[in-house]
């Protein structure tokens, strides 16, 4: 595996080649002629009934095989965008498949009208034929969105529409974004212009003047295009709020609860645990202040490490060993495929300008692989990210062999994965002898610490998009009231254990994730899947090794039912009642007792 001064880059031949080369342009052609024939079979059928189930069948089963498709070029280009930010060719080429997908929304259309149209019964038959059976999940989540569809000519023109609106309003905030850069004035009074996608690391240095200093740079660089942020943002949630309007959804949290496969019931259980037993997360935070002299933490350093002289950053080869003894030692099946993942140089995580913010995992069904994007500048963070992501590919693992319809499943699940992965990773750190007691308490550290960021910055997220969507109704929001809404939720959220003045007025504009349009409220799930990831960790401690096919089971069951029925099946939880979530949140309690007393040394 070529090694960079810091991080890899990864290897997309297997999706295509060369970008536009023969093979991809061959490909695209022929999506463009099966979305053309897709669109008029749909269209001639009538509505789904017995005598014409067979057509509606054909049908279907090319829609998934398009779709795995269409989703595999997809994967492509935006690996390439995110990754070379600078390149052009790269987002217009995004644009134009935004185009096809609209296609496919467009036959999609059609598609939700034969099966609205059909009676309870005669859907139900068709689900139970045999080459659609394993795929009934998914077709009932089409029928059930269905129930709130427009009008044909209305949801074609809404796909139209959202290339060119609100996708392309994503777009610009992610142009914008990837090319934006800050001034880093360091300590010693050093100055460089640093790329956006080091600013989270940079925040998170060990040395609090560093984070400090990155804080207010960053932030004055997402103050020069607050104004194209709170554009985008408004113009995002109007339209979202126009369409649910349109399409007779009684609240924004239909769509988020829909996506989710989750009841209110379950969402409002979760955060009624999580409001219940705040003062969890907040003394998470009150811990770490306190052994640094203070009475809260800085909004900035909320994953930062504790200031202590053995906190130093790591290389690449330290940074993947770590995750590779971790893995390996309490899950040897996911060492293993960790192992292969490298090799295989499917991560990217070079260090260099022009690279999008953030992480993903993404994967195609058709070459049956994942991808790992991130950035490695050297933090424990950054290490703990790689276990996320990686989390996420292997349930992409899991379930490779299912089919493309049955491997959908939503972000409360997928979550899960991934956030186990970090338990697992913290885990392996607690038990390796060659790890320094040290080192052992910066892991608990920014274990607990990413747990308390899970209970309470994304509480505060979602808290804000509620905010949002509430006054949206009335009309847009300026820059100055949305600065207003996400301090006043910081505060409420965090109470005592913040810094009063050390609040983030920006975050709105500086967190990517309210700005992805193909998925409303994206930042709950996290917290869910956090939880459920909590109980399933638990789960492990108290049965061992045998515990870990049944996880493996769990996964499997992720895209063939809902979030509620997966978790009865798989571990025998109700997700609706408030004590499940309280249970998984108390059990925190532990690790911040041997937390507090390896601070007191």
């Amino acid at each position: 595996m070529a090694e960079g001064k810091q991080g890899v880059t990864w290897d997309l031949t297997s999706f295509f080649p060369e970008f536009n080369g023969e093979e991809m342009l061959d490909f695209k052609k022929q999506l463009e002629a099966d979305i053309e024939k897709l669109q008029k079979m749909a269209s001639k059928l009538e509505p789904l009934k017995s005598t014409n189930a067979k057509e509606w069948e054909e049908v279907v089963l090319l829609a998934e095989d398009f779709y795995a498709r269409l989703g595999h070029i997809f994967s492509y280009v935006h690996c390439l965008k995110t990754a070379h930010t600078d390149r052009e060719e790269y987002s217009q080429e995004e644009a134009k498949l935004m185009r096809l997908a609209a296609e496919y929304e467009k036959f999609a259309v059609d598609l939700m009208h034969g099966f609205k149209h059909a009676t309870d019964k005669v859907f139900e038959t068709f689900t139970r034929r045999r080459k659609l059976k394993p795929i009934a999940h998914s077709l009932r989540r089409t029928r059930e969105k269905a129930m709130h569809t427009m009008s044909r000519e209305e949801e074609k023109l809404a796909s139209d529409l959202n290339v060119d609106g609100l996708r392309a309003w994503g777009r610009l905030y992610d142009k914008v974004s990837g090319k934006l850069e800050f001034e880093m004035e360091y300590p010693d009074g050093r100055k460089e212009t640093k790329p956006i996608s080091q600013w989270r690391s940079l925040m998170s240095d060990a040395d609090r003047e560093v984070g400090k200093a990155a804080f207010e740079g960053g932030n004055r660089a997402w103050q020069s295009i607050e104004d194209i942020c709170a554009a985008a943002l408004n113009a995002i949630s109007g339209t979202r709020l126009t369409l649910n309007r349109y399409r007779g959804y009684d609240h924004y949290l239909d769509i988020a609860l829909f996506q989710s496969q989750i009841t209110r019931e379950t969402l409002d259980a979760m955060y009624q645990a999580i409001h219940d037993n705040i003062e969890i997360g907040r003394e998470i935070f009150r811990a770490k202040a306190k052994f640094m002299g203070r009475d809260g933490i800085y909004w900035f350093e909320r994953e930062a490490p504790l200031p202590l002289e053995s906190a130093e950053r790591f290389t690449w080869k330290q940074g993947i060993d770590m995750v590779n003894r971790a893995f390996s030692t309490v899950y040897p099946k996911l060492g293993k495929y960790y192992r292969s993942f490298l090799k295989k140089r499917w991560l990217e995580s070079e260090v260099r300008p022009h690279k999008l913010p953030g992480a993903y995992c993404t994967g195609s069904e058709l070459t049956r692989e994942q991808r790992v994007y991130m950035t490695f500048n050297g933090a424990l963070s950054d290490v703990t990210t790689m276990a996320h992501e990686v989390g996420h590919a292997f349930h992409g693992h899991v379930l490779k062999d299912m089919r493309p319809m049955a491997q959908q499943y939503p972000m409360t699940l997928a979550e899960t994965a991934s956030i186990f992965g970090e338990h697992i990773l913290a885990e392996g750190i607690y038990e390796d002898d060659r790890i320094s007691d040290d080192q052992k308490l910066l892991m608990l550290d920014g274990d607990l610490g990413g747990d308390a960021v899970l209970l309470l910055d994304i509480t505060v997220r979602f808290e804000f998009e509620k905010a949002l969507h509430d006054e949206r109704i009335n009309g847009e929001l300026s820059v100055e009231r949305l600065k207003e809404l996400m301090l006043e939720k910081q505060r409420e959220v965090f109470g005592d254990c913040l810094l009063e003045e050390s609040a983030d007025p920006m975050f709105w504009a500086s967190k990517l994730h309210f700005y992805i349009t193909g998925v409303t409220f994206y930042n709950f799930p996290y917290t869910f899947g956090f939880l459920i990831a909590r109980a399933l960790y638990n789960l492990l401690k108290e049965e061992g090794p045998s515990f870990l096919p049944r996880y493996e089971e769990f996964l499997k069951l992720t895209g063939s039912d809902t979030v509620e029925n997966v978790v009865k099946r798989s571990i025998g939880e109700d997700t609706t009642d408030p004590a499940f979530w309280a249970k998984a949140i108390k059990s925190l309690e532990e690790p911040l007792k041997r937390y507090k007393k390896l601070l007191a040394k």
